[in-house]
């Protein structure tokens, strides 16, 4: 399988458990590994037959610029589905940082991986599926 990657896509997100993360924006970073075959993609040279990493990048800021919550992990999970829901990827490795979060460190954040069996369980445990 072929990765198609983001590095170091930073925005602005409401994201933390204390009251002042609560009502100020925080940066928030995120690289992203999207298991995609790419072969179509290299024998056509046209942009219909590959990932159009520009849209997946539009979409994940749109999504953490909306979103309020309290916990990374949340976040980094709900980003992972809605990649692999919304594009046509096997599997996708997130990394999403929060710079400052911790005195004394540069970053702090989570690493995660899920592929389309972990969209099919994600989408079975919601509520009302």
């Amino acid at each position: 399988m072929d990765t198609i990657f983001i590095h170091d896509l930073k925005t602005e997100a409401i994201i933390g458990i204390f009251d002042w993360e609560r009502q100020v924006k925080q940066t928030v970073s995120v690289d992203i590994e999207m298991g995609f075959d790419i072969r179509k993609a290299a024998a056509s040279d046209a942009i219909d037959d590959t990932l159009n990493y520009k849209r997946v990048a539009k979409r994940v800021l749109a999504f953490i610029e909306s979103s309020q919550f309290q916990l990374v992990e949340r976040l980094a999970e709900c980003i992972a589905m809605l990649v692999l829901d919304e594009f046509a990827v096997q599997r996708v490795k997130l990394t999403l940082s929060k710079p400052g979060a911790v005195r004394s460190s540069r970053n702090v954040g989570i690493a995660i991986e899920r592929n389309r069996d972990d969209l099919a369980r994600w989408k079975a445990a919601a509520p009302g599926a």
